[in-house]
C-alpha cells in the first residue's frame, strides 16, 4: 500500500505535553464496527468490559535511557547525547547519537549528570541515520542501575522538542504495573490506568495478565519509503510466558474477550499466534509489521492511544478496525480537541472483520 494512504492532517496544539491528571480521566473514543462513534472517558471501561474478559498489559519498565556527556580523544572533547534504543547483550546498547558525526570507532565516552562517576563507554560501531553501538565497561544489573542513575527520561521527539524532561516524568511516563526493565519508550495506553481502576475491574470480573515487551525508539522513527511492502520493521525483545498463555486461552474458550492495552501488547500476542493461529508462548525478537490485509488471530479488542501521521501505529490500527474507519475516528477526534500521542486521550477500538488473509 502506497504510505501516504495513511496521511492526515493534525493541528500541533493538539499534542499533548502532559497527561491528564489524575491519568484514568483522560477521554477514550469508541470504535465499534458499523456503529456510531462514542465519546467516553477511561472508567467507562467499567461499563464496556465485561466479566471474563481478560487485559492484556505491558509490564515493561522505562529505562531513563536519554545519556548526556563527553567524547574524548586524548585532550580534546566534545559534548554528545545518546538515546539508547536496543540492549544487545549486558554490555552493549544501539543508541542514536547527537551529533552522531562527531563519533569515530573506538572513541571513548564519558557519561554522566556530573553527580556521580562517570559511566564509561566506547563506540564499538556506526551504522546509518545517527546509529551507533555502545560497549559499556559496567554491565547486566550494574549498568542497569548506572543508567538509572545518569539518565534522563527518553521523551518522545514530538514533545522533547518542545518542552524539557521534567522531574514529574519519571512517574508521568511509567505505567503503575511496570515491572520489567528494558524499555525506553512507554507502553502509552497503559499510562492511563491507575491502582484503584484496575482494582475495580478485577472485582467486576476483568482479569489482566502481563506480557512483556521491551519498547524500541524505533517505534518513533518515521517511514522513508514510498510504499509499506519497502519498509523494513524495527524489532523488540518481548516475552510470553506458557502459564499466561494458558490463562489467556481459557478466557477465550469461556467466551471472554482478550483486550490489548497498547499496539506493544496486541503485537507481542499476534506475533505469538501466528506459527500455528492459537496463542503459544514465545521469548525472542519481533519485528511483525501490521498492515491492512493482516488476519488477528488473539486480540479481539485493542485500547491504544492516537498516532502520527504515516506511521507505522497508524497503519496497525488501520489494519485492526479499518483504514475508512479510522479516517472518520481520526477526524472525529481533531474535530471534538482530543489530545494525541504519548500524553494524549486514548481510543478502544474492536476489530473489524477478520475475514482476510494473513499479510505473512
Amino acid at each position: 500500500m502506497r504510505v501516504s494512504e495513511f496521511d492526515f492532517e493534525l493541528p500541533e496544539k493538539l499534542i499533548a505535553l502532559h497527561p491528564a491528571e489524575p491519568r484514568d480521566s483522560a477521554r477514550l473514543l469508541v470504535v465499534r464496527p458499523d456503529e456510531a462513534l462514542e465519546d467516553r472517558h477511561i472508567p467507562d471501561l467499567l461499563e464496556i468490559l465485561q466479566p471474563g474478559d481478560v487485559l492484556v498489559v505491558n509490564d515493561t519498565r522505562v529505562l531513563p535511557a536519554e545519556l548526556r556527556g563527553m567524547r574524548v580523544r586524548g585532550e580534546t572533547r566534545a559534548n554528545v547525547s545518546f538515546n539508547l534504543h536496543k540492549r544487545v547483550d549486558a554490555h552493549t546498547w544501539r543508541a542514536f547519537a547527537r551529533p552522531a558525526k562527531k563519533l569515530a570507532l573506538l572513541d571513548e565516552l564519558e557519561l554522566g549528570n556530573g553527580q556521580a562517576d562517570a559511566l564509561k563507554a566506547r563506540v564499538a560501531g556506526k551504522g546509518d541515520t545517527g546509529e551507533v553501538t555502545l560497549e559499556f565497561v559496567l554491565g547486566g544489573a550494574q549498568l542497569d542501575e548506572a543508567i538509572k542513575s545518569h539518565g534522563a527520561m527518553p521523551l518522545p521527539p514530538y514533545i522533547g522538542a518542545k518542552r524539557a524532561v521534567e522531574e514529574r516524568d519519571k512517574v508521568d511516563y511509567q505505567t503503575v504495573y511496570a515491572a520489567e526493565d528494558g524499555a525506553v519508550a512507554a507502553p502509552t495506553a497503559g499510562l492511563h490506568f491507575t491502582e484503584k481502576l484496575l482494582q475495580q475491574l478485577s472485582d467486576r470480573g476483568v482479569t489482566m495478565e502481563r506480557v512483556t515487551l521491551h519498547v524500541g525508539a524505533g517505534t518513533f522513527l518515521p517511514m522513508k519509503v514510498d510504499d509499506t511492502e519497502d519498509h523494513v520493521m524495527h524489532s523488540e525483545w518481548g516475552d510470553i510466558d506458557q502459564a499466561t498463555v494458558e490463562r489467556i486461552n481459557a478466557k477465550r474458550a469461556a467466551g471472554g474477550r482478550v483486550i490489548a492495552v497498547g499496539t506493544t501488547s496486541l503485537r507481542l500476542l499476534e506475533t505469538a499466534s501466528r506459527a500455528t493461529g492459537r496463542l503459544q508462548p514465545f521469548i525472542g525478537d519481533t519485528d511483525i509489521f501490521i498492515t491492512p490485509g493482516f488476519k488477528f488471530r488473539t486480540v479481539d479488542i485493542l485500547m491504544t492511544n492516537f498516532h502520527l501521521p504515516k506511521s507505522t501505529l497508524f497503519m496497525l490500527v488501520s489494519a485492526f478496525s479499518g483504514l475508512d474507519q479510522m479516517k472518520v475516528a481520526y477526524n472525529h477526534a481533531i474535530s471534538n480537541g482530543y489530545r494525541f500521542y504519548s500524553y494524549g486521550d486514548s481510543s478502544l477500538l474492536f476489530r473489524a472483520g477478520g475475514d482476510e488473509d494473513d499479510d505473512a
